[in-house]
């Protein structure tokens, strides 16, 4: 019968103390560090702009017209999921920004557009949705000087779909001024 080596108490010791250290190291990473990181005493995290750069206007317009609205995945939460959309034929105005799905429902419930009837179907059988997304929140959206397409995730414009019109811009800091579009 094989004799097994004895054990050293010390070894064992050694590990019970580096695990209680390690333990303790944890638990007070997440009693104290942590909790201090904001004023409020909870972890904040935002991933991505609130106004993004959606391209510029004349290129979105044009593909937008050949090839439908452009659906602009939220890649950071998955819940702001949305559509651009233009209607008419100056790239300056007629933009839209909406959800691209109906609220309290996941992401298989995302609307798909369907370019022989203009508008969108819903993959879980709710009602067809028209091409400006009535019934959907919608979003403020400009074009600047630069004649980029912007869209605010701030700013709900309400349900209804009525594309936007030209505005005056509130004056600005910088020297150049900007064209606010923004939904009724």
């Amino acid at each position: 019968m094989p004799v097994q080596p004895p054990r050293s108490s010390r070894s064992v010791a050694l590990g019970i103390v580096g695990l209680s250290v390690g333990l303790i190291a944890v638990l007070g990473l997440f009693v104290w560090a942590i909790p201090s990181l904001t004023e409020e005493n909870k972890v904040e995290i935002q991933i991505g702009d609130d106004v993004f750069d959606a391209g510029p206007a004349s290129q979105r317009a044009d593909s937008i017209d050949r090839d439908g609205p452009v659906l602009f995945s939220d890649v950071a939460s998955g819940q702001r999921d949305i559509y651009l959309q233009h209607v008419g034929t100056d790239p300056a105005v007629g933009w839209l920004a909406f959800d691209a799905r109906r609220a309290e429902v996941d992401r298989s419930c995302t609307l798909q557009w369907q370019a022989d009837s203009s508008s969108f179907t819903d993959p879980c059988d709710g009602p067809p949705v028209d091409e400006v997304g009535n019934g959907l929140r919608h979003y403020a959206v400009t074009v600047n000087t630069d004649g980029q397409v912007e869209v605010d995730l701030r700013t709900s414009t309400g349900t209804q779909g009525a594309p936007s019109t030209p505005t005056t811009a509130a004056p600005t800091t910088s020297t150049s001024s900007d064209i606010v579009i923004s939904g009724r």
